[in-house]
């Protein structure tokens, strides 16, 4: 497959309010985005439809959807992307890609998912704990930390959740490392807890082992924010030996890029590759 220059890729992005809730704009609007950016490649990715009712989301429930017409969105979605990789295909690279859930019984859903729709690659990525939507609000987070016993057993669990879709699903792209962190002020020295410092290096050892490429979220670096992850888990990644990639998780035309180049110069400064890697083909689910 065809390798990215430096300032060219984002592998998490391209949301689109036409396929997610909680976006805006087309997709078509967010590939020329893209080109107007000057990228070369690019990853559509789009969040998988639950497998029942219960996984729902708070403004899913409120746009009147249910589980069955998430799947027939996302079937439409897929649609849409492949016809935009032929419409573009002379002037833009584009991969189809699915972001995961870890909802409980997610590995034969996701896997079924992969067989009918064979995307490109998998980003793996973990928004539940004790079946809360964690990161979907402080009000959920908190519920998510008390039913966890507290916001380090929250960290914990979560970290032991990522290690096991590490493991079942093996996706080429994990994103948001450390989502966890999302709703707590706390996070710079909690991250660095014993407990929870020990799992993070466990499962970036783990991406290491299998070849599995780190997602650096750029978004934030414009506007002074930190990447997901933090430039403290970014270097144990550099150190242990995992790749990663810049993405902007956009959620509009607008953030299509945003970011990037930052993200760019942050990786090199942190003694990253910027030949960039590709995430792994997903050929064993294609059969």
């Amino acid at each position: 497959m065809k390798r990215a220059g430096p300032e060219s890729i984002s592998l998490h992005g391209g949301h689109s309010g036409e396929f997610c809730c909680h976006a805006s704009g087309t997709l078509e609007e967010t590939i020329l985005a893209y080109l107007e950016g000057g990228f070369t490649a690019v990853g559509i990715t789009e969040h998988i439809p639950p497998e029942n009712d219960r996984w729902l989301y708070p403004d899913e429930i409120a746009a009147g959807l249910d589980a069955a017409g998430l799947y027939r969105r996302f079937a439409g979605f897929v649609t849409a992307a492949r016809r935009l990789q032929e419409k573009y295909a002379a002037r833009i690279t584009i991969y189809l890609g699915f972001e995961t859930e870890a909802w409980t019984g997610y590995g034969p859903a996701v896997r079924a998912l992969v067989k009918t729709f064979r995307p490109d690659y998998l980003v793996g990525s973990v928004h539940h704990v004790e079946g809360i939507s964690f990161d979907y609000s402080p009000e959920e987070y908190r519920a998510a930390a008390e039913k966890a016993g507290g916001v380090e057993a929250l960290y914990c669990r979560y970290y032991d959740l990522q290690l096991e879709m590490i493991e079942r699903l093996r996706p080429g792209l994990v994103a948001h490392l450390d989502l966890i962190r999302i709703h707590d002020p706390e996070w710079p020295t909690r991250m660095k807890r014993a407990p929870i410092a020990a799992r993070i290096r466990r499962n970036l050892k783990r991406m290491e082992k299998l070849s599995l490429i780190l997602d650096c979220n750029c978004r934030l670096l414009p506007a002074g924010g930190e990447t997901y992850p933090a430039r403290e888990i970014l270097l144990w990644a550099r150190e242990l030996g995992v790749a990663a990639v810049p993405g902007d998780d956009s959620h509009s035309p607008a953030e299509a890029g945003r970011g990037i180049r930052e993200g760019i110069e942050l990786l090199e400064e942190l003694g990253f590759s910027t030949d960039w890697p590709l995430p792994t083909m997903l050929r064993k689910w294609r059969s």
